[in-house]
């Protein structure tokens, strides 16, 4: 898990929620409080709480080291997609946004995965 979370690594959340009461929100909230540098990522919102939010992987201001995804699994697959041809190497799925074909294809192309935890509560170490 330490591989995954290290301050001094960028990451994007995908499928950041105006929501306050969805994953996506809090994922990137505490992200944020725990002094990471995050990025948000949605395409159908251009901030959140004065914070920047980007369409997607490839509108980044720079490379991210670590993908978390808190989308649909559909929208996971095209995620590894996109991260692989960016050159990240490593995603983290939380619960509900994997799917078998998602971990497979990000394993088939020498990523490394993280599912099956949450974020939060088992990497942050914080409860919700």
């Amino acid at each position: 898990m330490n591989e995954f979370l290290n301050k001094d690594y960028k990451y994007a959340v995908v499928g950041v929620s105006r929501n306050k009461e969805k994953y996506g929100y809090k994922i990137f909230k505490a992200m944020k409080n725990a002094g990471f540098n995050v990025y948000a990522i949605n395409p159908n919102t251009k901030e959140i709480d004065g914070e920047p939010v980007y369409p997607s992987l490839h509108s980044l201001p720079e490379r991210v080291d670590v993908v978390v995804t808190v989308v649909p699994p559909h929208v996971t697959e095209n995620v590894i997609d996109e991260a692989f041809l960016l050159g990240i190497k490593k995603v983290w799925m939380q619960p509900g946004s994997e799917s078998d074909r998602a971990v497979k294809k990000a394993k088939e192309r020498g990523m490394k995965v993280m599912y099956g935890l949450c974020l939060i509560v088992d990497g942050l170490g914080q409860s919700l």
